[in-house]
């Protein structure tokens, strides 16, 4: 499939999905949205692929947000609707029911793993690409901030979703003064936001070496870990826990997991089957 404002590049086990409106700095149109919808589920879809990585073209951003210059005014008898229609009737589609969701993944349906390589500035829906990822790492000149407020707009999910990464009074701090403070990457890294500095050279490279570790791993089991982790986050404990027991039960029923225990006493390498 040819795309025009994303690439997407396959290695291996891994598969890349590069943000790839540079002079805008990688902002957000309503063809990259559906793009990108495609893409993931492309990912999703495909047994060969086991680990996603997203990233932006360029060196100075990795997302902005959505492109003011050519995001769709959305209206309902002469007033601004709050919905993202792309040019649909209003309300026709679950799309419009749901959380606006541009560039996000979509993590909590996904089960492959997600690392977001920030290879510039992070900022509005740009944030959501770094907090719904599962492993985020960051070039040394890497900036987040979020502007909305600074724009007279509400910080919907972006903020509720940092929320839950950062601190409170750190999130709360980075929603309320918009534009005029941005967190470098040493402090995102120090506040656990991302998980490894890197040098801007390095960075691409960095986030595949990464997706080749965790493919080494059986990947049946890594995506049960993945789904157990992100669906417990909003359980109660136990309730988490046994979700957690239920996803290893399935896994156990896999080829995989007598690969795995039987590999080890051969002292072999083992032969992943994903089945």
């Amino acid at each position: 499939m040819s795309w025009n404002t994303i690439l997407f590049e396959k290695r291996g086990h891994s598969a890349c999905i590069t943000l790839n409106r540079p002079k805008t700095l990688n902002s957000i149109s309503i063809e990259m949205m559906k793009e990108l919808q495609l893409a993931y589920q492309e990912v999703e879809e495909d047994d060969d692929i086991w680990t996603l990585i997203v990233t932006g073209a360029g060196s100075k951003a990795l997302c902005t947000g959505a492109d003011m210059a050519v995001f769709e005014l959305t209206f309902k008898d002469g007033q601004p609707s709050g919905v993202d229609m792309w040019g649909e009737p209003f309300l026709s589609s679950l799309r419009h029911w749901d959380v606006p969701q541009e560039a996000t993944p979509p993590y909590l349906n996904m089960t492959k793993p997600i690392i977001c390589a920030v290879n510039g500035i992070a900022c509005g829906a740009g944030l959501d690409l770094v907090s719904t990822c599962d492993i985020a790492i960051a070039a040394e000149h890497a900036t987040f901030f979020d502007p909305h407020v600074s724009i007279g707009v509400v910080s919907g999910r972006e903020m509720v979703r940092m929320s839950r990464v950062l601190p409170l009074n750190v999130a709360m701090r980075m929603a309320l003064m918009g534009k005029h403070e941005k967190m470098s990457a040493d402090r995102a890294y120090q506040l656990g936001l991302i998980t490894e500095v890197v040098s801007s050279e390095k960075l691409t490279e960095r986030a595949w070496e990464i997706a080749d570790t965790i493919n080494l791993n059986a990947p049946l089991a890594v995506r049960g870990t993945r789904m157990a982790i992100r669906k417990g986050l909003s359980l109660p404990i136990t309730e988490a826990e046994l979700l957690a027991e239920s996803y290893r039960v399935r896994c156990a029923r896999s080829d995989d997991a007598n690969e795995g225990p039987t590999a080890f006493l051969e002292k072999r390498d083992p032969v992943w089957k994903v089945g």
